[in-house]
């Protein structure tokens, strides 16, 4: 017995209502910008990690793009000085997410 069941032995008569579909259906979308997003590639602490930097939008924009590739990729990183910051080299499957996104990429170095 899942807990929706439990639910409605409890009340019987509530009436589901439909703002929880609403809330999923108002996906939140992201300010494309004119410059390309930066990818880059450094070595921190003798650990390889991806850069992106560049975004010109409001930092929660920015903050959910960074939520979005590393669940997307299941990697960790962060949010940092207006930096995404994800750990491992990832360079090539950012950008193709970035690019199926509709933002322009720049790749620096390597």
């Amino acid at each position: 017995m899942d807990l929706k069941e439990q639910l409605k032995n409890l009340f019987p008569e509530h009436q589901e209502s439909e703002i929880e579909e609403s809330e999923d259906s108002q996906k939140k979308t992201l300010w494309l910008q004119d410059n390309p997003l930066i990818c880059k590639y450094e070595k921190r602490k003798g650990k390889p990690t991806t850069i992106i930097e560049g975004y010109t939008g409001a930092d929660e924009d920015f903050k959910l793009l960074a939520k979005d590739i590393k669940t997307t990729l299941s990697v960790g990183g962060s949010f940092k000085n207006e930096q995404i910051i994800i750990q491992g080299d990832f360079r090539d499957r950012i950008m193709q997410i970035l690019k199926d996104k509709g933002f322009k990429v720049k790749r620096v170095g390597g």
